[in-house]
Order: C-alpha cells, then sequence, then structure tokens
C-alpha cells in the first residue's frame, strides 16, 4: 500500500511515517500544506490519502478543503482525515460524496495504534472509518445552538471579537500571545462552519452569529 500524508506538526508526521512503515505501509509523499497534497496525490496517484484538517496558511480547514480538491483531482481517492474536533461543514460535504473510501478519525484515535491502522487499511479498500464522535455531532447537527460547540476560552474570544477588539487588544485582556488569539479565532469561524473568504468578512459573520442575528 502507498499512501500520500499531509500533516504540518513535523513530530505528528514522522510518528505517523514511522507507524507506517512499521507495517510495510510506503509514504510516497508527506506534505505539510493543502496545496502540495493535491499535488501529491495527483502525481503518485496513492491507495490513500491521510489528511489533517488544520494547515498552513490559516490552520482551520486547509485540510478538509485540500482533501474535496484530491478527490476531484483523482476521483475515487480513498481519504482519511485526522482532525482534534468534529469540522461539520466540511465533514458532511466529503461524508456524503456517495462514494466509499473515506474515513474520519479524532487525533487521539492515533493513539490507539492497532485502530489507527484498521482504520487505514479499511478506508483504502473503499470501506469507511468514521469516528463515533463525528457520527454523535453530525446526528446533533441542526438542532442546537452553534455556539455550543465553542469552549469558554472561545466563547470569551468572541465576546472581545463582538466588542469590536482586534487581535493584539484581545491578546492583552486575555494576557495571551497574539498567535494564541488568531489560533483561537480559527477555531472560531471553524466550529460555526464559517468557509473560507476575506478575513473581515469572517469576524463579522462570527460576530453576528453571536449577537443572535444569523
Amino acid at each position: 500500500m502507498r499512501v500520500v500524508l499531509a500533516e504540518d506538526a513535523v513530530l505528528l508526521r514522522a510518528g505517523v511515517q514511522r507507524l507506517l512503515a512499521d507495517e510495510d505501509i510506503e509514504t510516497a509523499a508527506a506534505v505539510d500544506n493543502g496545496d502540495d497534497l493535491v499535488k501529491a496525490v495527483t502525481e503518485h496517484k496513492p491507495d490513500l490519502a491521510i489528511v489533517d484538517v488544520r494547515m498552513p496558511p490559516t490552520f482551520t480547514d486547509e485540510g478538509l478543503r485540500a482533501a474535496l480538491a484530491a478527490r476531484q483531482a483523482v476521483p475515487g481517492l480513498p481519504v482519511l482525515v485526522l482532525s482534534q474536533y468534529v469540522e461539520e461543514s466540511y465533514a458532511v460535504e466529503l461524508l456524503s460524496g456517495g462514494a466509499g473510501g473515506v474515513g474520519y478519525l479524532l487525533k487521539e484515535r492515533v493513539a490507539d495504534v492497532a485502530e489507527f491502522l484498521d482504520a487505514v487499511r479499511r478506508v483504502a479498500r473503499g470501506g469507511t472509518a468514521i469516528d463515533p464522535e463525528v457520527i454523535a455531532q453530525l446526528m446533533a447537527r441542526g438542532r442546537r445552538n452553534p455556539l455550543d460547540a465553542l469552549t469558554p476560552r472561545e466563547s470569551e474570544v468572541l465576546g472581545l471579537m463582538a466588542q469590536g477588539l482586534s487581535n493584539t487588544a484581545i491578546g492583552g485582556k486575555l494576557v495571551v500571545s497574539q498567535g494564541a488569539v488568531e489560533k483561537h479565532i480559527g477555531n472560531i469561524f471553524a466550529k460555526l462552519g464559517l468557509e473560507a473568504s476575506a478575513e473581515e468578512h469572517r469576524r463579522v459573520r462570527a460576530v453576528l452569529t453571536y449577537l443572535g442575528r444569523v
């Protein structure tokens, strides 16, 4: 079996490659961004693409969008997505494509090596491997307030955004780095299902959601 791996975290990327190598699974290419993923699957035509949801430049949903693009470039390409939490909007699009060879696991499952490798083989064969938490959240989709998905800190950041504070000002208020604020905002955009568009436009839409106007 040959795979293309897309993961921007160097240590996790190396760890997954080692797990695969121990099972005689070849990593044809290991990349750290969505554009290179699409190029790699087009070039290597792998048996499977393993894709992290969050990659540069914004660390929000690039991986999922790249996975969808990769399946368009190589129809029928089996894709196993790894994420820290459920990205509902793109998860639905990926899982509802009508074809097999799709997996969506939370990253904590990688710690269970046997379960992870079973998912790799199953998806590569054209089956599915969907994390129970993904199923639970998608079943509840549409029956809850989207703000419920936010952590307390993310809700706090969104509240400060609604006050009109800049990222720098939010960082000062919460005594965290600007990078941490940007990560929280990326989480907010993803959890609210705000697809890629102009940064300010997504910011306004997030605030409007917070204010209950959309």
